[in-house]
């Protein structure tokens, strides 16, 4: 028992000397073998390299697939436009759904290590599937003759959606698991290595759009000019490339311990606060049950400070007289920790947060439906060179790109010395920006379809399945303005889900940032729906028809814009009365 306990002060950082300036790291953290690592030979940016480069082959494979997948419903499987969207949403957003698995097996079981391992197996065989559905004659419908275009076979889209949906699986599993994997690598007890953690969060997302630039500029042209054939294969050679890098630096790595059932916990709470309901709780916290020394009882895990919010659920951390005399303080289900009431505390803290997210994760959605339908009935050439309507998407990648090192260096120390916050603005703040920036690429692009749809009118081409002579180039602002919402939203909510979580619920906590670009997608598959019955109704065209010359997809937009709007007042509610966790 002796050595058991010794290890895990240890682990903890409770033995080292000099406090962030020990021998060892001081979070718990772990090498390969499960020894506790030294801090000048693992982690930290020497690590990086390998997880940042495992990242950006994947987002190559995942945008290669991705980016163009509309424009192969519609010219390859003969779907419609509305048909190959809501496939598109609502295959991403089950994408951004299943990170939900990968979390719990790596909160409770795994590990982050091997939840990624296993899951990019899983991804890679997707990805093979996917490009022998596009290079067999036999797994793919003949192309269209004239205006005659046959449709998909159940046994070409079997096999298709089996290859989508198995890289949907596998790039939910691992997406939760890389970032945290990555921010891992920075020990929390050391305040220098803390603020390298805020700059990993900005070079990931970085990593991320290198991968996405490749993919709609070079492999969007290939699928085009090419073939899909090698358009698929090559994004499915750099998923292997991806698992090469990853496994390179393992014995870098710094492994977190999986706490256990992070649901579990939850559902522990849950019911013994409701068995405690008739319970008093009492008015000094301190008599509150905890574990007497400064460990944790939950695995990999420091302890939390109580909170008076919410206080039901303070009756699970409640000695009651039943607890006293059969000593339920062994049973999780009768009595828990603060930390573990904490823990939920902070869940339900972060929900109004983390809902509102789900608005702007549906005009991120945008980029891959109708920006790229709207931009296949705008001139696509540039002199003798053809623009595939997808790869607009470059400027939004070349947008992140740019703002990454401009938020890193300059407007950060700017903001540091106004705010005097360690990392300029607060997760919050950043989020809140990227909100409003939101709502001026959908009024950006409301604005391009009206003018398009008034070249339109004036060429005679409304009831012409046409190509309008404006330039795909107007579209450019649209995608910049998402690029830098991105910037501010996005990373903002990787930061934030993974310093606000609790430390064995943080997979699970970026499962549930995630969740809200699923959720984004579906709500974009849903108002497409809504719309499209609602404008279709006495035989009309609708706003979104097959020949959008004939409707009105500039009052999508602004529909779009108008609930980012009201979404962005809800946020600016909720953060201004979020309060912050405070670990022991």
């Amino acid at each position: 028992m002796g050595s058991q306990e010794e290890e895990r002060l240890l682990l903890e950082g409770r033995l080292l000397e000099n406090g962030s300036e020990g021998l060892y790291t001081g979070d718990g953290s772990v090498d390969i073998n499960g020894n506790p690592v030294m801090k000048h030979k693992t982690g930290n940016w020497k690590a990086c390299p390998f997880i940042l480069g495992t990242e950006c082959c994947e987002r190559l494979a995942y945008y290669g697939i991705a980016t163009n997948l509309v424009t192969y419903l519609t010219t390859k499987l003969h779907q419609g436009n509305v048909s190959a969207a809501r496939n598109v949403t609502t295959w991403q957003g089950t994408c951004y759904l299943a990170p939900l698995i990968g979390a719990v097996l790596a909160d409770a079981y795994w590990g982050r290590y091997w939840t990624i391992a296993v899951f990019s197996t899983i991804y890679f065989i997707g990805m093979a599937t996917l490009t022998l559905s596009a290079s067999v004659p036999q797994f793919k419908p003949p192309a269209c003759v004239d205006s005659e275009c046959p449709e998909a076979t159940a046994i070409q889209y079997a096999v298709f959606f089996l290859g989508l949906y198995l890289i949907a699986l596998g790039t939910g599993g691992i997406k939760p698991c890389v970032s945290s994997f990555g921010a891992d690598q920075f020990d929390d007890s050391d305040s220098r290595e803390r603020v390298r953690k805020g700059s990993f969060f900005n070079w990931f997302y970085f990593s991320i759009n290198i991968g996405a630039l490749i993919s709609s500029s070079f492999l969007v042209w290939v699928q085009d000019n090419c073939g899909w054939g090698l358009g698929f294969g090559i994004p499915t050679l750099f998923m292997g490339l991806a698992i090469g890098s990853f496994f390179s630096g393992t014995y870098l790595y710094r492994f977190q311990k999986p706490g256990g059932s992070p649901l579990t916990r939850v559902c522990q709470v849950v019911i013994a606060s409701i068995r405690k309901w008739n319970v008093k709780v009492p008015l000094d916290s301190s008599l509150l049950y905890e574990l007497p020394d400064k460990s944790s009882a939950i695995e990999g895990s420091r302890k939390l400070e109580h909170s008076d919010e919410l206080k039901f659920l303070d009756k699970a951390a409640t000695l009651s007289d039943f607890d006293t005399k059969t000593e339920g303080s062994s049973n999780p289900w009768t009595l828990c920790t603060v930390t573990q009431v904490e823990e939920l505390k902070i869940l339900v803290r972060m929900f109004p947060i983390w809902a509102t997210g789900i608005v702007f994760s549906a005009v991120y959605a945008q980029m891959s439906t109708m920006f790229v339908e709207q931009g296949m009935v705008l001139n696509t050439t540039i002199g003798s060179f053809t623009i595939p309507p997808a790869s607009l998407s470059t400027f939004d990648v070349i947008s992140v790109i740019v703002w990454v090192p401009v938020y890193d260096s300059i407007l950060v120390p700017i903001a540091r010395r106004i705010t005097g916050k360690e990392r300029g603005f607060s997760e919050l703040q950043r989020m809140g920006i990227g909100l409003f920036i939101s709502i001026l690429a959908m009024t950006a692009a409301a604005f391009v379809e009206i003018r398009r749809l008034d070249i339109a009118k004036a060429e005679g081409l409304v009831h012409v399945k046409a190509a309008v002579p404006m330039s795909i180039l107007w579209q450019i602002p649209q995608y910049f303005l998402v690029g830098a919402a991105e910037i501010f939203t996005f990373i903002g909510q990787l930061e934030f889900f993974y310093d606000q979580s609790p430390d064995a619920m943080r997979s699970l906590c970026s499962a549930l940032s995630l969740m809200t670009t699923a959720l984004g997608n579906y709500l974009s598959s849903f108002i497409l729906t809504i719309v499209t019955s609602v404008t279709t109704r006495g035989g009309k065209p609708g706003w979104i028809p097959d020949n959008l010359n004939e409707g009105h997809l500039d009052n999508f937009f602004w529909l779009i814009a108008g609930l980012s709007f009201l979404n962005m007042l809800i946020y600016v509610f909720c953060a201004n009365r979020y309060k912050c966790k405070k670990a022991t």
